[in-house]
């Protein structure tokens, strides 16, 4: 079914309008932010009008929440999205990483004499 270029372009609008208002997922790439069309396992998409061509380290959150922190590269070009490829996902944790066994009865804070 052909459709006007005005017509299919509004449609494309309308459609990313709807994805972006709908979805909280959010990319941040240094001091920017943007807000991601599509998650899928393998990556996700930016609206191309938006994002640059990201390549390297960004961090994803869903609202405030910090979900990832990804190896990011531009993929492919598609109506309007661009896909980025996950060469890395890693998920960001609240508690830092524990490298080391941790006794059972291990004091859990030092308190200090503060007497003097």
């Amino acid at each position: 079914m052909y459709l006007p270029k005005e017509v299919q372009a509004g449609l494309d609008a309308a459609r990313k309008a709807e994805l972006k208002k709908k979805n909280r997922l959010r990319v941040r790439a240094g001091d920017d932010t943007f807000k991601v069309l599509r998650f899928r396992e393998d990556g996700f998409t930016l609206d191309v009008e938006e994002a640059p061509h990201l390549r390297g380290f960004v961090d994803l959150y869903d609202g405030a929440k910090h979900l990832y922190q990804c190896l990011v590269v531009a993929s492919v070009e598609e109506d309007g999205e661009m896909f980025y490829e996950f060469k890395r996902a890693t998920a960001a944790s609240d508690t830092p990483a524990k490298d080391y066994f941790v006794e059972e009865d291990a004091p859990v804070a030092l308190v200090t004499d503060q007497r003097n």
